[in-house]
């Protein structure tokens, strides 16, 4: 298969594209979107009018919310035509279902397809699925997908199980893995306690999905450093959501999640729906390019990102995205300071004393946030304790409550009955 992506072509060429992608979205939405012919017919909107991606803060933002409230509308086709149901995870809020066509179907292969390449993806890798494929998950089967056009070898292993996938990393063989990056500190760590060789396996990466392993900018953050601290094995981040049914990847460089521009447009968005500059947090805000099931406009994904458009040194010119700073929804005010998930993620994550933890927010009295750290310390002792208050009261200037938990209970808290992914963070509010 030639490689098709448009990323190498010059920018020009690039947002001549998207320009051209954005004028056949519209009239799609103006004939088959209920929702979209609604928006457009209340707030006045020639869509012949739009012509180009600088037109498009002349367009309102689509909110999670009205995506929860009135999922059906968005659907542009009969339901005889959709052949997958997949929905969001719900972490903030009821999940969303997103339908697929078939063309639909194939759009998810090319995107993941593209992301492996740019991830140095070959047709004679083998890649380790550490992650479920069940359970309307999107990203289980894309990745799926997308591994089989390019021609490599796929093991589904499924999530968890450190003893199987071990045991079928010696066995078959794989030279890539795809998993959450706090699973494969426990592989590392059930490595060392059954005397494992780790780096005479032949995996050689890791893709690296649903948590940051870098910091903004671009240095490993302590996730990413416990990895490659034991595991000689090189690391590409991504960063996808099920609405936008597009991944943003590293190529070897390390340096961003590269857009795919024929797949979607990027905007990132100010707290008054306008643009930053390049190195500003932003939220990210997408346009769905090539989906004709659900196709979103000026999609509002509730991530804080900033992004980059200087050409990488891999040879691609698109648009690069940081890891995610962090959620809107899950922006803490505790005490006086403003503090995001994924910060406090990594203070915990960089613990020695600490072995895992869920992070519970909830609204006190007088309204403002508290924070409960359910952990699992590695001693059950006073010293401990005193080191791992101290550490968080130094690190975080205020002292969140802690409590002390068993393995077996933090395993229940993290995958409730119908869950997908590990649930590190708990909103109460």
């Amino acid at each position: 298969m030639t490689h098709s992506s448009s990323s190498f072509h010059t920018k020009e060429h690039i947002e001549r594209l998207q320009n051209q992608q954005l004028a056949a979205l519209l009239q799609y939405l103006q004939k088959h979107s209920l929702y979209y012919k609604e928006v457009f017919a209340v707030n006045n909107i020639r869509v012949e009018s739009i012509q180009t991606l600088s037109d498009l803060p002349a367009l309102p933002v689509t909110t999670k919310e009205e995506l929860q409230q009135r999922n059906n509308d968005f659907l542009c086709v009969p339901s005889s035509r959709i052949i997958e149901y997949t929905a969001t995870s719900g972490t903030l809020g009821s999940p969303v279902t997103i339908a697929l066509t078939e063309n639909d179907l194939q759009r998810l292969a090319l995107n993941e397809y593209e992301s492996f390449v740019c991830a140095d993806g070959k047709p004679d890798d083998i890649f380790q699925l550490m992650l479920t494929l069940d359970r309307q998950f999107m990203a289980g089967m894309a990745y799926y997908s997308g591994i089989r056009k390019l021609g490599a070898g796929i093991i589904r292993v499924g999530p968890g199980v450190p003893s199987l996938q071990w045991e079928n990393i010696f066995r078959l063989k794989p030279t890539a893995i795809v998993a959450v990056p706090s699973f494969i500190v426990k592989l590392i760590q059930y490595a060392a306690q059954h005397a494992i060789d780790i780096n005479s396996s032949a995996v050689k990466k890791a893709i690296c999905i649903g948590e940051n392993i870098r910091n903004t900018d671009f240095s490993l953050n302590v996730l990413g450093r416990k990895i490659t601290e034991s595991w000689n094995i090189q690391l590409y981040s991504t960063y996808a959501s099920t609405e936008m049914q597009t991944a943003f990847t590293e190529c070897g460089q390390g340096r961003g999640g590269h857009l795919q521009p024929e797949l979607l447009i990027v905007e990132l968005l100010d707290e008054d729906n306008q643009p930053v500059k390049p190195g500003e947090p932003g939220e990210v805000t997408i346009t769905t390019l090539g989906v004709e099931a659900m196709p979103l406009l000026r999609y509002k994904t509730g991530d804080i990102c900033m992004f980059f458009d200087e050409p990488c040194s891999c040879g691609r010119n698109t648009l690069r995205l940081s890891p995610v700073i962090g959620r809107k929804k899950q922006m803490i005010k505790f005490k006086g300071t403003t503090l995001f998930a994924p910060a406090l993620f990594d203070l915990l994550n960089g613990m020695e004393d600490v072995k895992d933890y869920v992070a519970e927010v909830y609204s006190n009295e007088i309204g403002t946030d508290e924070v409960l750290l359910h952990i699992v310390a590695s001693k059950n002792t006073e010293d401990c304790d005193h080191r791992i208050r101290a550490y968080l009261q130094a690190r975080l200037r205020v002292s969140p409550q802690v409590k002390y938990i068993s393995a077996e209970e933090i395993q229940k808290m993290q995958f409730p009955e119908a869950g997908r992914k590990a649930m590190k963070f708990i909103d109460r509010r």
